[in-house]
């Protein structure tokens, strides 16, 4: 069963509340450098939880209120690692100064490559015919001191990052990939150096000095390089939220004192009336208050029609104007708003983590000193036994082995593709709430849908009326209350006085279903008269009196009490009732004169939502509270096999259990407060955005739009990321699985292949920058039309 996380403050220990605290860190190169961050952070008092997510450079810390904010950032930095300065309560840190952050480190790699690449040539041209390469070469280009003297600000100034990060984790007494380019780099440079200034020791042990210039300064070119390409690509992974951030209106148009002001939006205040003209975007949450408008809210909801709005409606801050004037009054501003609850989300979705992650983290923390000790056997062991001149086969082994290591695409493999997947969904009108429940809804079997406000509307309306033959329309020309006797000239004008005399008497009830029996007539433009008297019989219906008539509407049982003759209308309601609709006979001065039927009708969308997801491999169940019958006949409407009605609220979560029990991985879709404990216990909660905060909360998936076509399309952008999570690992796997025997020369014994280091180094380089690219695939997924 996935673990449930609430947004909402959670109270820890001593009633002390627990807060969600985002770090930008900086310095993490690979998987094992996320382990010792994440380390680091566990080990300060107060701190429950920590994530740490390499892709966006970003750790997660769930930590009491109490415990200060340097306690964290001190204790990354102790672990040899930068964190931004940056304030990251509420998990909001400051987007734009991280953003200027990337853009100096991004430039900073691409001077550094340049400068590089420019030095770097030379020494690989100077170099060309000592391997053997039949090319010509200016003899200045050949001198070991030139070379010298163009490997060395390649060396210790483009590759000081390397050095330093080995530094850092030296102090520590740990390796990371910095460590490995650190010592592999260096080794070729120092072999160089010796045999540039000492090279009788080689001659005294029978050697012919030789230079490695162009494999030390080619490597870490190569690795700028492949570094470079990974920061943009990093930038990339977050353009959901900066696309959800630039959403943000700057300024407000706010009524105060009578006068329109315009005021940057941080200063709008709850309460403040704010006017919105067309083509505007709505700053902050509210209702309006006057004036009607159509909006489109595609960037939140993932619908694409104009939603039209009114007096009493609410509006969504960042949602544009397209046609229309309104005045709303503000109800949440800042951080409170949906726009910013969303992004917050989606910033804590991103830092957090799939299962098969955790395996991969605790795989590379051993990774790096494994290789290490490897590159040390390797040279040990052809040193003893490879072909002269061994030192040189034991070096080339050596470094080729620290170099082709890549810890860093195994450990973004999975980040990577999930923070891309999580920010598909924020653009689609989902929101994922981490990452155990993106990788669950991946291998989902059965879904469970919650009737009422799930699969319908979750509100009665008029559906029906139907009209008794023995039926008279009473009207006067002047006065509609005049007992002047007519025949209906149709059926409608007969459907339309019925409807007329039952909404008016339902207009004094404060039933549900009398609510949607007087809409249904506003809504057809009836004008409803008061009734004279009204009475309410407890399980019964109702009698009342209007416009000099007596009326009964109610059930079967009230109408025989009173013996009024049905006339044929008892199979037309049980046709009804078949249909799931709620029939009320209607008898006017003690004659059958018709029903009205109500029913909380299906959304539009719920059939073809449910016949996608049966599609899709998944068995749909209905579950409610209804009677079997009303619930079956839903279940018909949309086609839905499986029913379990009558069940109540506290039930829900048990009948969900039964299901898991069956050795089924369950989700349960839902929106009130009943199907809370429901959601919480299945494997994927699914709460629809138009629901209760308690469901919402209690969910890993929330759908803002509230239309079950949101689950169709989670599931496929679960199934799409971890396809392309799979596919990373796969990768990263593989050619660390075939690259290292290689770069330790098992192919020389049998082939005569010796991989060279500048090999490795753009192996190495590029396997993470295809992993990048691979990740950033995800970003052309479309939804598939349902």
């Amino acid at each position: 069963m996935t673990a449930k996380r609430l947004e909402l403050p959670v109270e820890g220990m001593n009633d002390v509340p627990v807060r969600k605290v985002q770090l930008p860190v900086r310095g993490m190169s690979c998987a094992s450098c996320v382990e010792k961050v994440e380390h680091a952070l566990r080990g300060v008092d107060g701190v429950l939880n920590a994530g740490v997510n390499l892709a966006s450079e970003r750790a997660t810390v769930d930590v009491l209120a109490t415990t200060p904010l340097a306690d964290l950032r001190r204790a990354v930095r102790d672990a040899g690692y930068e964190v931004l300065d940056v304030e990251g309560t509420e998990g909001t840190p400051a987007e734009d100064y991280e953003r200027d952050a990337r853009r100096r480190e991004i430039s900073s790699l691409r001077r550094k490559l340049i400068i590089g690449a420019v030095l770097s040539v030379p020494i690989l041209w100077g170099s060309l015919p000592h391997m053997g390469v039949a090319v010509w070469t200016p003899e200045i280009l050949m001198n070991w001191y030139v070379q010298l003297t163009l490997a060395t600000p390649v060396q210790f100034w483009a590759g000081w990052q390397f050095y330093r990060g080995a530094w850092a984790q030296a102090r520590h007494r740990s390796t990371d990939m910095n460590t490995l380019i650190a010592v592999g780099t260096s080794a070729a440079y120092l072999y160089s150096l010796a045999a540039t200034f000492f090279p009788q020791w080689f001659r005294t042990g029978g050697l012919e000095p030789q230079v490695y210039y162009e494999t030390a300064a080619i490597i870490i070119v190569l690795i700028l390089l492949g570094r470079y390409l990974e920061a943009r690509a990093k930038g990339q992974t977050s353009e959901a939220i900066r696309r959800l951030i630039g959403l943000r209106p700057p300024s407000a148009r706010v009524l105060r004192d009578s006068r329109e002001i315009e005021l940057p939006v941080e200063e709008v205040q709850v309460g403040d009336l704010i006017v919105v003209r067309p083509g505007d975007k709505v700053p902050v949450d509210g209702v309006i208050k006057e004036g009607r408008a159509t909006l489109d809210e595609s960037m939140l909801t993932g619908e694409s029609l104009p939603v039209e709005k009114g007096p009493g409606d609410v509006v969504i801050g960042a949602t544009m104007n397209k046609t229309g004037a309104f005045k709303f009054r503000a109800t949440k501003v800042g951080k409170d708003t949906a726009l910013a609850n969303i992004i917050r989300m989606v910033q804590d979705a991103q830092g957090s983590k799939v299962p098969v992650q955790r395996i991969v983290d605790v795989v590379s923390g051993y990774f790096t000193p494994g290789v290490a000790i490897l590159a040390i056997l390797g040279f040990m062991f052809w040193y003893t036994f490879g072909p002269e001149p061994r030192i040189v086969f034991a070096l080339i082994v050596a470094v080729t082995t620290l170099i082709i290591a890549c810890p860093c695409a195994l450990g973004m493999a999975t980040p990577m593709s999930l923070t891309t997947g999580v920010g598909l969904g924020a653009l689609n009108g989902i929101l994922i709430r981490g990452g155990d429940a993106l990788q669950t809804a991946q291998g989902l079997q059965t879904i469970i849908l919650d009737k009422t406000g799930t699969i319908t509307h979750g509100k009665p309306v008029l559906t029906d009326i139907v009209v008794s033959s023995q039926f008279t329309v009473h009207r006067s020309q002047k006065d509609p209350g005049s007992t002047v006797n007519r025949e209906p000239s149709t059926v409608n004008e007969a459907e339309r006085e019925l409807l007329r005399l039952a909404g008016g008497v339902e207009k004094s009830s404060e039933h549900p279903l009398a609510a949607a029996i007087v809409e249904g007539a506003q809504a057809r433009g009836l004008l409803l008269q008061d009734a004279e008297s009204f009475n309410a019989i407890p399980g019964h219906g109702i009698e009342a009196r209007i416009e000099g008539r007596t009326l009964l509407l109610g059930n079967l049982k009230l109408m025989r009490d009173r013996n009024i003759p049905l006339d044929g209308l008892e199979a037309k309601a049980a046709q009804l009732a078949d249909d799931g609709k709620t029939p009320m006979y209607v008898a006017m001065d003690g004659k059958p004169a018709g029903i009205v039927a109500v029913a909380d009708t299906v959304k539009e969308d719920s059939k073809v939502a449910i016949r996608a997801l049966k599609g899709m491999g998944l068995e749909v169940v209905m579950i409610t509270g209804d009677n079997e019958r009303t619930a079956k006949a839903i279940a018909r409407q949309v086609g839905i096999e499986r029913v379990l009605a009558e069940v109540l609220p506290q039930d829900k979560a048990f009948n969900v259990q039964k299901l898991q029990l069956e050795g089924k991985r369950v989700a349960m879709v839902g929106d009130g407060i009943n199907d809370a404990p429901a959601l919480a216990q299945a494997d994927v909660g699914f709460a629809i955005g138009t629901g209760t905060d308690v469901a919402i909360a209690a969910s890993d998936v929330t759908l803002i739009r509230g239309s079950l076509k949101g689950v169709v399309t989670a599931i496929h952008i679960s199934r799409a990321t971890m396809r392309n999570v799979y596919q990373n690992l796969f990768g990263a796997f593989i050619y660390n699985v075939f690259g290292l025997p290689i770069a330790l020369g098992v192919l020389y014994p049998f082939f005569g292949i010796l991989l060279s280091p500048l090999l490795a180094a753009l192996a190495m380089s590029f396997s993470s920058v295809t992993v990048i690219t691979n990740a950033n695939r995800l970003k052309r997924w479309k939804p598939r039309a349902v």
